[in-house]
C-alpha cells in the first residue's frame, strides 16, 4: 500500500464510505490512520487540514462506483469489508416487498438513544437496504412532557453512529394540523366524539362496559367542542376526544380510547400548540400518509396494533404488514430515560455517555462499533420468542473490529516495585501489534527496578520462576519473609520447561499513571507512556483486555474497559 498520507487518507475514507453506504467519518478515517500507520502521528495539524479535502473528494464520487475505486485502489480493504461485516444474514423475507420497502424508525426525543432502541432501528435498515426503497426516521414529539430538546440532536447523531440508511425525516410536531384535519373527519363521520366526563366517572363507566353520555351526541356538538378546543377554551384535563369502539370488547383498554388531549404544560419546544394527538391516532396518520409498508416493532406493541386497525378501518385505509419481534431483555446496563436523567442531575452518572449506563454514546465511548451492535441485532433477528441479549455476542463481534486495528501495550494493575538482583541494563522491543510488524516496535528499557501486579506473586507462590514479557526470566526466592526477584537468563525455552507464567511488566523509571475505568468499578496501576498518543483509540492491555483510552490528564491516563 502506498505510504503517501494523502493517497491513505483517501482510501481510508473511501473504504468508510464503502461501508456505511454514505457520508465516511472524519473521526473513523483519521483513526484508522494513525492507528495503522503510526509515523504520521506527530503530523496531526497536515492530517486535519487534509482530511476535510480528501472527504469532499470522496463523497463526490458516486455510490455505485465507490466499491470499484476501491477495490483498484487498495483490494486488500475490500477483503477486510467481508470480515468485519461478519457471516452473511438472510433475515426472514417480508411479505409484498418485492417492488420495495417504506420503513420507519420513531423515536420519542426524551433523549439519547439507547441499546433498546439499535434492535428496530437496524431490523427496519437491514430491509430497507435489502429491498430498497426509504427510510423514514420519523421524530414522535406530540407529548411534551416526554420532549427533551437536547434530544432533538442527539437522536440524530445516534442515527448517524449507526449508519442507518435514512432517507426522510419528518417531526410530528410539524403536522399537527394534518392530525387536527384527520380528527374532524373522523368526528363528521360519527367515528369519534368529544368526552367531558370526569375522567374517574368514565373509568367506571368503561369497566362497567357502558358507553358515557357524551357518546351519543350528535356530529354538530362534538364539531363544535372540538373547535373549542383548539381555540383554548378547554383546559387539560376538562375534555379529550375518543373513538367509538366496541364497548363491551373483553379489554377495558380497547374501549373509547382516547385520540387527543389538552397538555397546557410544559410548552413545547417547536410548538405554542396546547392540543396533541395521542400515539395511536398520530402514528395511523402517519403510516398511511407516508406510505409505510411494513411495521417491525416489539409484540409489546400487539395491543398498540389492534387500537390502530380501527382507526385504519374508519378511514379505509390499507394496513401496513406488521412484524412483531418477542422482548430483549438487557441486564447490566441502566435503560430508563427517566432514570438516567435523573442519576445525572444527581451527580450519579457523569453524562449521557457514562460507561454504566446503555446508551448508545456510551457504549460509543467505550469504543463498541457500530458495526458490532448491527451484527449482535441481526444475529437476534425477528423472532417471536423473548431473549436475552448477549454482551457476549456483542464482544465477540466487537473484537474482530477492533482486534486487527488495537495496538498492544502493558498496563499493570495494583502496582508492586521490585529491584531485580543481578539484572543486566536491557532494552525489550515489543511489536506494537503481533499480526503487523509493519507498525514497528515499542522499547522498554530495563535497568533493575520494575513494577509488576501484586498478585502475580500471591498467585504464583509455589512458582520458582516468572517470565517477564519481551524481556527475561526471574526467580523468585525470598529474604526475612518477603520475596526477592532474581535475575534467571533470557531463554524463553527455560521458561516454558518450568511453566513459568509471562506477566506484563514496566520500567519503574517509564510508567505513566493509569486508571482503568470499569463498570463495576475503577483499577488504579500504570501504564506505558507511549499509551498518551492513543487518546481517542481502542488498545489492548495485554493480559487485561481491550480499553478505549479517553483522556490524558496532569494526573495520568483515563482509559475505559471494554471487554477481553
Amino acid at each position: 500500500m502506498n505510504g503517501d498520507l494523502r493517497h491513505l487518507l483517501f482510501i481510508y475514507a473511501l473504504q468508510n464510505a464503502v461501508k456505511h453506504h454514505g457520508t465516511p467519518k472524519k473521526g473513523t478515517v483519521i483513526g484508522l490512520l494513525m492507528g495503522r500507520h503510526p509515523e504520521f502521528r506527530d503530523r496531526g495539524k497536515e492530517v486535519g487540514a487534509m482530511v476535510q479535502e480528501v472527504l469532499l473528494e470522496v463523497e463526490a464520487i458516486p455510490q455505485s462506483e465507490r466499491k470499484g475505486r476501491l477495490e483498484a485502489l487498495a483490494p486488500e480493504l475490500i477483503d477486510e469489508l467481508s470480515v468485519t461485516s461478519g457471516r452473511s444474514r438472510d433475515l426472514p423475507a417480508l411479505p409484498d416487498a418485492d417492488r420495495g420497502v417504506v420503513m420507519r424508525f420513531a423515536p420519542n426525543p426524551s433523549g439519547p438513544l439507547h441499546l433498546g432502541h439499535a434492535r428496530a432501528a437496524i431490523l427496519n435498515d437491514y430491509y430497507v437496504r435489502r429491498y430498497g426503497g426509504r427510510y423514514i426516521l420519523r421524530i414522535e414529539d406530540t407529548d411534551p412532557r416526554r420532549v427533551d430538546p437536547e434530544a432533538y440532536l442527539s437522536v440524530q447523531e445516534d442515527v448517524d453512529w449507526l449508519g442507518l440508511m435514512i432517507t426522510d425525516i419528518v417531526y410530528q410536531s410539524d403536522r399537527l394540523d394534518i392530525y387536527y384535519r384527520c380528527c374532524r373527519d373522523l368526528i363528521t363521520i360519527g367515528a369519534a366524539y368529544v368526552c367531558t366526563c370526569d375522567p374517574g366517572r368514565f373509568r367506571e363507566l368503561r369497566l362497567a362496559r357502558k358507553p358515557c353520555p357524551c357518546r351519543e351526541n350528535p356530529a354538530e356538538e362534538n364539531l363544535s367542542l372540538w373547535q373549542k378546543m383548539l381555540d383554548g377554551e378547554f383546559v387539560e384535563g376538562e375534555v379529550t376526544v375518543r373513538i367509538k369502539t366496541d364497548i363491551s370488547h373483553p379489554d377495558p383498554a380497547m374501549r373509547d380510547f382516547s385520540l387527543f388531549r389538552i397538555v397546557n404544560s410544559p410548552i413545547h419546544p417547536r410548538t405554542d400548540a396546547t392540543v396533541y394527538p395521542l400515539m395511536n391516532f398520530s402514528v395511523t396518520v402517519d403510516d398511511h400518509l407516508l406510505g409505510i409498508t411494513h411495521v417491525i416493532r416489539g409484540k409489546d406493541h400487539i395491543a398498540n396494533t389492534l387500537r390502530q386497525r380501527y382507526l385504519f378501518d374508519y378511514f379505509g385505509w390499507v394496513r401496513p404488514h406488521y412484524i412483531h419481534y418477542g422482548r430483549m431483555s438487557i441486564s447490566g446496563v441502566v435503560l430508563s430515560t427517566s432514570g438516567m436523567r435523573e442519576g445525572i442531575a444527581s451527580g450519579t452518572y457523569s453524562g449521557w455517555d457514562d460507561i454504566r449506563l446503555g446508551t448508545l454514546r456510551a457504549l460509543a465511548r467505550r469504543g463498541i462499533r457500530p458495526e458490532a451492535v448491527r451484527n449482535a441485532m441481526l444475529d437476534i433477528s425477528i423472532g417471536e420468542t423473548d431473549i436475552s441479549f448477549s454482551w457476549e455476542n456483542l464482544y465477540a463481534h466487537n473484537k474482530a473490529i477492533v482486534d486487527p486495528e488495537a495496538n498492544r501495550y502493558f498496563f499493570v494493575p495494583d502496582p508492586v516495585e521490585f529491584m531485580i538482583r543481578d539484572a543486566p541494563i536491557h532494552e525489550a522491543k515489543a511489536l506494537l501489534h503481533p499480526n503487523d510488524p509493519s507498525r514497528g516496535y515499542r522499547a522498554l528499557t530495563c535497568r533493575g527496578s520494575i513494577v509488576i501486579p501484586r498478585d502475580e506473586l500471591a498467585g504464583n507462590a509455589k512458582r520458582s520462576m516468572l517470565r517477564l514479557k519481551d524481556l527475561f526470566n526471574v526467580r523468585i526466592e525470598e529474604t526475612d519473609g518477603h520475596p526477592v526477584l532474581v535475575y534467571a537468563g533470557d531463554s524463553l525455552e527455560e521458561a516454558r520447561k518450568a511453566k513459568a507464567p509471562i506477566i506484563q511488566w514496566l520500567p519503574a523509571e517509564e510508567k505513566l499513571p493509569c486508571v482503568l475505568h470499569g463498570q463495576e468499578g475503577d483499577c488504579t496501576g500504570f501504564c506505558e507512556p507511549r499509551v498518551a498518543e492513543e487518546i481517542g483509540n481502542v488498545v489492548q492491555f495485554e493480559r487485561i483486555g481491550f480499553a478505549r483510552i479517553d483522556l490524558h490528564t496532569a494526573c495520568g491516563i483515563e482509559a475505559l474497559f471494554l471487554h477481553r
